[in-house]
């Protein structure tokens, strides 16, 4: 059995912006996945609203800081075979750093985290797919830019790389979100490159 972490924001939790509600099961990205790789692969959705890559938000009750929580669901969930991060849209708020090239060095903390993290049983270090989120609105200061951010952190770290907006766009309601069928195509897409990544 292969064990998959997808570890992001809003957009992995399965927000719908048509409601405001959440999609249904079946429509999220990460249960897409699963049922495209099939009962060899397990895949663990780790979805919150509002999760920066590493930077606090003052403004929320619950911790959004993805470099503080990471590290516990890296243990809870052990052993990972892979991680798939997608995160960074969060940080584009002005009151986070509303800096794509912050949000990279946010990122880069997390695959950090994740090569570092002390696995008390000595299993091998998971390998790093870093999701560029789909583009939000063009009003959003970055928008376009992180995804060449991540791709070039991707190579420098050797890490695996896809960028969203190549295969799903976010819904005119909020300009942030996706509509179930873009979330549906997310998870068709990167199954593809799963199965690369795990030799399946």
């Amino acid at each position: 059995m292969r064990t998959v972490l997808c570890y992001g924001d809003s957009l992995t939790w399965g927000y719908d912006a048509s409601g405001p509600c959440r999609h249904a099961l079946a429509d999220r990205w990460p249960s897409v996945l699963q049922r495209e790789l099939g009962p060899g692969v397990q895949v663990i959705a780790e979805g919150l609203n509002g999760r920066t890559t590493a930077f606090d938000d003052g403004l929320t009750g619950a911790d959004r800081n993805g470099a503080r929580f990471l590290p516990t669901l890296l243990s809870s969930h052990a052993p990972l075979d892979l991680v798939v991060i997608m995160l960074g849209s969060n940080d584009m708020k002005s009151w986070i750093h509303g800096d794509p090239f912050v949000a990279r060095q946010g990122m880069r903390r997390l695959v950090a985290i994740v090569r570092g993290h002390d696995d008390p049983l000595g299993h091998p270090e998971p390998k790093v797919l870093i999701v560029a989120p789909p583009v939000a609105s063009p009003g959003q200061k970055g928008a376009g830019e992180l995804a060449g951010y991540y791709e070039q952190l991707a190579d420098e770290l050797g890490c695996g790389f896809f960028d969203a907006s190549g295969v799903c766009g976010v819904t005119p309601i909020d300009g942030v979100h996706m509509d179930a069928e873009n979330t549906r195509r997310l998870g068709e897409a990167l199954a593809s490159l799963l199965r690369v990544m795990l030799e399946l």
